[in-house]
């Protein structure tokens, strides 16, 4: 009777739970079976009442009963279900077994769509997703003005600096200056490496200088180094007194020779007249006539002789003597 009292005063009056819409009614309550406004499905309506949720990916099975209906805070009983369906099947009907067969196949079919939805969000963790990043124009545009007026203001520092930095070098306020340590230390700074890179400047441009060469120097060395290479050998004039030695030196030379072949005329003579004497008649005379002619024929000999004088002073010499 208090399940039916309840339900006529929730359907007929107000209740927080209930959405109207032009097709059905729906029901917000975390503890609903189907999420529908009626009389089988409310919890509230009923004493005896179950229901499946998840909580951090693991499924509990929730009942509650008349017993416990005076102690609001135990009135849900909790248990946890297995990840394997078919066990987790078996203790929905084993705690279920005296339950209406309604509320039975409503919590299986609870329990099957919870876990498809779990599958599909692990797919989904697992494929790659796009990042939406949210476009903040008036944030944007208020970087850009601050930026633009930053930059303004650095210029103009930066040009009052160098400004103040030429008139005290042209003098133009005195001796007497009331400025910073910080910028008199940048300005020398500034001055030192503006003379250091002058002076770097003016050694590169010697050393080019110095390795350049006009390119028609270039082609005479070339030109020289060539003509040394093809004419390593030169006859030049010797003088008068190495010509006077060298003529002296093959007179020597002419004298020995012809003492050594008068000496051999010699001994060939005497060894032909031994040999004429024991020839007798004509072919005696025959015999001397052709030996007179073969020592007229050595006699007209001609020899030449080669010699060559090396010095570093003076350059290689052919004299030719017969």
């Amino acid at each position: 009777m208090s399940d039916d009292v309840v339900w006529s005063i929730i359907n007929e009056n107000l209740c927080s739970y209930k959405v109207k819409t032009k097709t059905q009614t729906f029901c917000r309550n975390e503890y609903n079976l189907t999420g529908l406004c009626n009389r089988a499905t409310c919890p509230l309506a009923n004493s005896q009442y179950a229901t499946v949720r998840e909580d951090k990916g693991i499924c509990y099975l929730y009942m509650k009963t008349v017993e416990r209906s005076a102690f609001p805070s135990k009135m849900w009983e909790r248990v946890k279900l297995s990840k394997d369906l078919d066990k987790a099947l078996r203790q929905i009907n084993v705690n279920l077994i005296y339950w209406p067969k309604f509320m039975k196949a409503k919590c299986r079919q609870r329990f099957l769509k919870i876990q498809q939805y779990l599958i599909r969000m692990r797919k989904l963790r697992l494929r790659r997703q796009k990042k939406l990043t949210p476009v903040r124009l008036k944030i944007d545009r208020r970087e850009t003005r601050r930026e633009q007026k930053a930059l303004i203001a650095a210029r103009l520092d930066t040009n009052i600096e160098q400004e103040l930095l030429k008139r005290l070098k042209e003098g133009t306020y005195g001796d007497i200056y009331n400025f910073s340590q910080v910028a008199f230390d940048k300005a020398l700074d500034a001055e030192e490496m503006e003379s250091e890179a002058e002076e770097g400047e003016k050694e590169n441009e010697s050393d080019e200088e110095e390795t350049e060469i006009n390119p028609e120097i270039e082609r005479e060395l070339e030109g020289e180094y060539e003509d040394s290479e093809e004419e390593t050998h030169e006859f030049v004039e010797a003088e008068d007194s190495d010509i006077m030695s060298d003529e002296e030196d093959l007179e020597e030379l002419n004298s020995r020779v012809t003492k050594l072949l008068e000496k051999s005329s010699q001994a060939e003579s005497s060894s032909d007249e031994e040999s004429a004497d024991e020839v007798s008649g004509p072919s005696k005379k025959r015999k001397l006539e052709t030996k007179a002619k073969k020592k007229r024929k050595t006699g007209k000999k001609k020899m030449e002789i080669e010699y060559e004088i090396e010095s570093s002073s003076l350059p290689k010499v052919k004299v030719v003597g017969r």
